[in-house]
Formats: structure tokens, sequence, C-alpha cells
């Protein structure tokens, strides 16, 4: 075992309770239970400017029955239990601000069943969509949720994740059939079955999906799949102003072309990408696109965006069906975040998300634009914007307090103005600790108590990810 039982957790020496708990699965888990401070900071948040609050001990499962047996030690003592499965979140997820154990479900990584003919498969919540995808390639299918990181699929379920196939392929609400979860109590349950629809019950399944390990740690899941498309094509189109871009997002979108993802990336964060990943983009507002279909649809659509993107002042918008290409384009889309790092050497990058109802976006991204610059800000825009999805990575310099307070005014008014269009403070990122404060704003004290009473119900130690979504 890495490190001394008890050892000091940010300074301070570890609980009786905790030490307890470390004791007892001393035995049982040998080397795969570490108190070390450099493995225990590995598990707490390390990206965006939260601070690291690392858990007392990082304890590797391998099935659903030692989870049991974790969680259970950690109940009979009143000890918080953390999930984590690669600590891609973005909202202090992973943090652990009472202290207590980190269950890393890395090792939990099979692919336990494909059933190809109804299009699902069952996983381990370690499994990351790039594993799974490699699993399915030959099958002729595809998991199409895909958030930039190579995440889990565990916690892309309990953050709610999307990505940039959300406009056509949907969400992890969309996509997760049914899942398992082990409770506070160490009970497991099973929240439905693999039938494409029922009716029977509470939909537990989306109750779970987004709670973030508030609830409950997921140890499999069961995920709807699709096929593979006969024909991809996809491109870049610029545009003058973002305001025009988000425009021709708008009109794509009514008028029902089906874009499988259309991507905004700001003069900012294009200029970000060409220097990363050496690129030669223009920079200005562009539009990343991608079509899913036949041979001949593909064109169709891709020919049909140029002249939605002409009414718009946009263009020319080039695009291929050829793979390497298409691959360089969104690998350097998904590197968006690393490429931001060398505009403000030093920096700490804060991505944050709102999303608003699709006909405010064009006003949304436009009014956070000029907030940008009036501010003095360094902080790109990329989106999901095909779902009123856009981030800003806001650059800080941590030692200077009034960059500091700045940003954080930014975000605030980011949020709020996403809310007053009738929008959410986060369309994908989570709660966590970052999001937390705004969720009376959002939903109202009575629904907050609504949520605080299933809390109460499934959780009444509080013991399961404490801190995190309700103020």
């Amino acid at each position: 075992m890495g490190g001394a039982i008890g050892a000091e957790r940010a300074g301070l020496p570890a609980s009786g309770g905790v030490a307890a708990v470390i004791e007892a699965l001393s035995e049982p888990f040998g080397a795969r239970l570490s108190t070390g401070r450099a493995l225990r900071e590995q598990h707490a948040n390390t990206i965006t400017w939260l601070a690291n609050e690392p858990p007392d001990a990082v304890v590797f499962v391998e099935d659903t029955a030692e989870v049991q047996q974790v969680v259970r030690a950690c109940a009979a003592h009143g000890v918080p239990v953390i999930a984590f499965g690669t600590g891609t979140s973005l909202e202090g997820q992973v943090n652990a601000p009472k202290g207590g154990i980190c269950i890393d479900l890395s090792r939990m990584n099979r692919v336990l069943a494909v059933h190809a003919e109804d299009l699902d498969c069952v996983v381990e919540p370690g499994v990351t969509r790039k594993q799974l995808n490699e699993h399915l390639r030959d099958l002729g299918l595809f998991f199409p949720i895909d958030p930039g990181a190579d995440a889990s699929l565990g916690g892309m379920a309990s953050t709610r994740a999307s990505g940039t196939n959300a406009v056509r392929y949907g969400t992890m609400k969309d996509n997760v059939v049914a899942l398992t979860a082990v409770l506070a109590n160490g009970e497991v349950i099973t929240t439905a079955r693999r039938a494409k629809k029922s009716s029977a019950g509470y939909d537990l399944t989306r109750l779970f999906v987004g709670a973030e390990g508030t609830l409950g740690i997921i140890t499999s899941l069961t995920l709807r799949l699709s096929g593979l498309p006969e024909a991809i094509s996809g491109g870049v189109c610029p545009f003058p102003t973002i305001r025009s871009a988000c425009d021709a997002v708008i009109m794509t979108i009514q008028s029902g072309l089906p874009v499988a993802r259309i991507e905004l990336l700001d003069e900012v964060q294009v200029r970000a990408c060409n220097a990363y990943s050496k690129l030669d983009l223009p920079e200005q507002p562009l539009l990343f696109l991608e079509f899913h279909g036949t041979e001949a649809g593909v064109h169709e659509q891709a020919e049909r965006f140029g002249e939605i993107a002409a009414e718009f002042g946009g263009g020319p918008f080039t695009w291929t069906a050829r793979p390497e290409e298409r691959t360089r384009l969104w690998q350097a889309r998904h590197d968006a975040y690393w490429a931001c790092l060398p505009l403000k050497p030093g920096a700490k990058a804060l991505a944050t998300d709102v999303c608003v109802p699709l006909s405010r976006l064009a006003d949304c991204v436009d009014e956070t634009k000029r907030d940008i610059e009036e501010m003095g800000m360094l902080a790109p825009i990329v989106g999901h914007v095909g779902d009123g999805n856009f981030h800003t990575v806001t650059l800080v310099d941590m030692d200077d307090p009034q960059d500091v307070a700045k940003a954080k005014i930014f975000i605030e008014r980011m949020v709020h103005r996403s809310l007053a269009m009738g929008g959410t403070a986060t369309g994908e990122h989570g709660v966590g600790q970052g999001k937390k404060k705004y969720l009376e704003a959002e939903h109202g004290r009575e629904t907050l108590d609504a949520m605080r009473a299933i809390k109460a119900a499934l959780d009444p130690q509080n013991i399961m990810n404490p801190g995190k979504i309700l103020p």
C-alpha cells in the first residue's frame, strides 16, 4: 500500500472513520489501495482553476462486488465515496472536499456483450469511448457520443455528456438504455431492461444519468448503438462575423438539413488551432460540419448547406469525403482546449459552457463575444452550436487578483445571460462544484427541494460524492 494509513489530506490528518475504513480495506485490496499523496492528488481536480481537493485514499476496484465492499465499509463509518473514471470532468466532480475514499473504476473496462441485431451493448464503466468504438468497428456499428476527451463511459453517463455528434445522435441521456448502480447502502439496483421502450415505473436510468455520482456508483451500462454511415462528408466554412455564422446554423437546423456535426470556432480559437494542429484555416469565424448518409445524400446536403451559408455572407464551403482529411480536422476540434493554453503561457484555462434555445443562439454568442472584447478577456469561443450549446475557454493569470475577479464576473454574466434567454447554466459539463451556485436561479427553490428529497432518500448519510450539484 502506497503511503501510511491516515496519510495527510491537504495538511490535515485523516479522521478516525477514514482510518478505520482504510484499515478494513487494506487486507482485501492490498497494493490496490493507496494513500500516497501524489496518487491522491491525481484523483482530484487537475483541469481548470478549481482547487485540487484530494481524497484520503484511492482504491482500484475490478468488479461490482468490490465496489459494494468499499461502499459498505464507508457507509459503516459515514465516510465519503467519490467515483473516478478518467478525471476529465471540468467542474470539480472528482474533488473530495470532505475527504473520503476515491473508487477508481478504470480496471472495470470490459465490454460485456454486444447485441448487434438490437443495436445495443453492455459495458463496464471504465470502458472509454475510443475503446468501445475500436471494439465495434468490425461490426459496422459505433457509439456516437464524443466529448473531446477520451472519457470513460461511466463518467460520461454521470455528467450527462454529449459532444460534437449530439445534434444528430443526442446526448448520453438519449443513449443509455439501462444501468446498474451500487447505492449508498451497498445494495445493487438495475434501472431498466434492454427493451427499446418501457412505461413500467419510474425512469431511474435518467435519474442516475447526470447525477454525478451523488446517488450511487454506476457499475455497468447498456448503451444504444448506431450503424456506421455509408458515406461521410465534412468541411469548413468561414463567415464575416460570429453572428452571421450563428444565423447560418439556425437556418440550417430549422430547414431540417440532417447535419451530423456543426461546430463553431471564433477567430481566436481558429488561430490557436492553426498553431497547435499545424493547420492553415482562415482566421475568422468558422463552422466545421459533417454529414452522414448515402453517397448521394451527403453530396446533396453539403451543396444545400453551401447555399444557406451564402445567404449569410459565408463561404466558400470547402468539403471532402476523404477520411484522413476529415480526421485531421476533427482531431484539431477535439484538441481545442489544449490549443488555447499557449495563447497565454502560465495561465489557467477555465472551460465553461452554457446552452440556449436555438433561436437565441446568435444573440447569446454575440453578446458573450462583446463582453470578451469590452472586458479585455482572452477567451476563445467554440461550440456544438447545432443544439444551442457553446463554450468559452477563459485564460486566467491566477497570480493576478484582478484577472481572477474579472474572469469570475465574465462567467457569471455568461451564465445569467443564458438563463435569461431560457437556457441552462451548463449544456454538457455538469454542475459539480463550479456551477452549483446557479442551480436555484435555473430551477427554483421548490425543484431543488425535490432534488434534495431524492438525495436524502437514496443517500441519507450524504456520503456519495458530497459537495456536488446541490448547494
